[in-house]
């Protein structure tokens, strides 16, 4: 039986650009798209594209679609997951997801999914790179009814149900979830594989399935954000520096636990 999975991805900005090149616009509270930067697949997605394709490694037999939300898409960027090993690409593209919130983000992604289904499993990264929200896939979970498991580091299939480890600040859970079931993949799952040449061959052969808002029975009037952002900026950071010194390291070191005594730092 064909297990099917679909991984949530999105385009983010290369999360390696310089901060210098991050520029926000505090009058319209917006990001002004810094020049030269590329697109890329959010990096923790690819972290959930791996986490199914460890699955099929272990002899699962498993469909992998990847659905992405949003418009202007960069195809060398987004056929990524693709060239890994995933077996389709869908995209809802459409002008009118240029500036939406996370709610109409899932109300997208669950008539995609209504459309596109049914699906068994539904995975996605632990948070997005430019927002770090973790909004989507947790809200995902709710509108569709599924159970969720969040920082899933391993999972195994077995029949109706998946073996799970979620991640914990001391260690981890050992967690038996039905199948439908909604997770989301944590970075501590390991590395992305690196496409090899014939992924990337394969990959730039196949063509993505592409939906409007149309196609899923939706208008840009129902996608009115429920979220209100107040004021977007960057904080300013006030550094300060004092230095100790004594007549040697000993010295320096006592006069510096006196100071942080004083500070009431320790």
């Amino acid at each position: 039986m064909t297990v099917r999975i679909v991984v949530l991805a999105k385009q983010v900005p290369d999360p390696e650009t310089p901060p210098s090149q991050f520029k926000i616009d505090e009058s319209t509270n917006s990001v002004i798209p810094p020049n030269g930067v590329p697109l890329v697949v959010n990096g923790f997605d690819l972290n959930a594209v791996e986490a199914a394709l460890l699955l099929r490694d272990g002899g699962a037999d498993v469909e992998i679609t990847v659905l992405s939300v949003g418009n202007e898409f960069v195809m060398d960027a987004m056929k990524k997951p693709l060239a890994m090993g995933a077996d389709r690409l869908v995209l809802v593209d459409d002008e009118g997801l240029d500036k939406i919130d996370s709610s109409a983000t899932v109300k997208v992604l669950a008539a995609a999914i209504e459309k596109d289904g049914p699906f068994d499993l539904i995975l996605g990264g632990r948070q997005a790179s430019d927002w770090d929200q973790a909004h989507v896939t947790l809200g995902l979970a709710e509108v569709l009814g599924l159970p969720l498991v969040s920082l899933v580091q391993k999972l195994e299939l077995n029949g109706d149900s998946v073996s799970l480890q979620r991640v914990i600040p001391d260690g981890y859970q050992a967690i038996t979830a039905p199948v439908p079931a909604v997770l989301t993949i944590t970075n501590e799952l390991g590395e992305p594989r690196y496409p090899n040449l014939r992924g990337i061959m394969q990959a730039s052969r196949k063509k993505p399935e592409i939906f409007s808002l149309a196609d899923l029975g939706l208008s840009a009037g129902d996608l009115a954000p429920k979220l209100e952002l107040k004021k977007l900026y960057v904080p300013e950071s006030n550094k300060q520096v004092e230095l100790i010194e004594g007549e040697d390291e000993a010295d320096s070191g006592k006069k510096l636990a006196l100071r942080l005594r004083e500070e009431k730092l320790i």
